[in-house]
């Protein structure tokens, strides 16, 4: 079968797609809790800060994100290689997309568990800390999953600034072969298999913490 013979070079694009994956869901879930927490314990100015941010990258295109970044951002000194490009881009996306998790998962926590906490003399940051956060993560966990099998799928998206992702590598292919139907076949399915593979980490990690493993105060809160 002539598709065996796409697999190397498929495997490889599919390697750069997982690496810009897992990079962009860890350096954008830092990005949403500093900007989810900011809207719900900072101050106004701070609050408002988080709030433009948020909004802006979740009311633009993030195909022109990435080529604003990539093509008019060097017009003014400052560039990133291709793949740090692309990892950035999608970065503040799920950064911008996961801090309204955040903050509704923080605003879920009922007050009468801030007013005890305000009862028994904690502060604003033990209370964040010991009480908030480790309920609200239960809660955010299936959202994340779902943002972050959606940043698989955006990922596809910097084969357009020449990283040699799987998409890029699937139409090298194809403008080679013309074998449309075999490389695109086995694009879809390399996206499905890390998907699934990416939702079934998600849903172990979410069983985890409900028991608490994973973050044991969650359960004793």
């Amino acid at each position: 079968m002539p598709w065996v013979s796409y697999l190397p070079s498929l495997a490889q694009g599919a390697f750069v797609t997982a690496w810009i994956t897992l990079a962009a869901i860890a350096i954008g879930a830092v990005l949403a809790f500093v900007a989810g927490i900011a809207r719900v314990e900072g101050g106004r100015a701070v609050s408002t800060l988080a709030l433009c941010y948020t909004e802006l990258f979740r009311g633009t295109s993030l195909l022109v994100q990435l080529f604003w970044f990539y093509y008019a951002l060097p017009l003014i000194g400052i560039s990133f290689e291709p793949v740090a490009t692309g990892i950035l881009v999608l970065a503040l996306h799920v950064g911008a997309y996961g801090s309204e998790i955040v903050r509704g998962a923080l605003a879920s926590v009922s007050v009468q568990q801030h007013e005890a906490a305000r009862a028994l003399n904690f502060g604003r940051l033990h209370t964040l800390i010991h009480i908030t956060l480790p309920q609200a993560i239960i809660e955010m966990l299936p959202a994340f999953g779902n943002l972050a099998i959606e940043t698989l799928k955006l990922s596809s998206l910097v084969s357009l600034i020449s990283i040699a992702d799987l998409t890029f590598r699937a139409q090298s292919i194809r403008n080679l072969t013309l074998d449309s139907a075999g490389v695109y076949t086995l694009t879809l399915l390399g996206y499905f298999a890390m998907s699934l593979v990416l939702m079934l980490v998600m849903r172990l990690i979410e069983r985890l913490a409900r028991r608490g493993a994973a973050f044991p105060r969650a359960a004793h809160s």
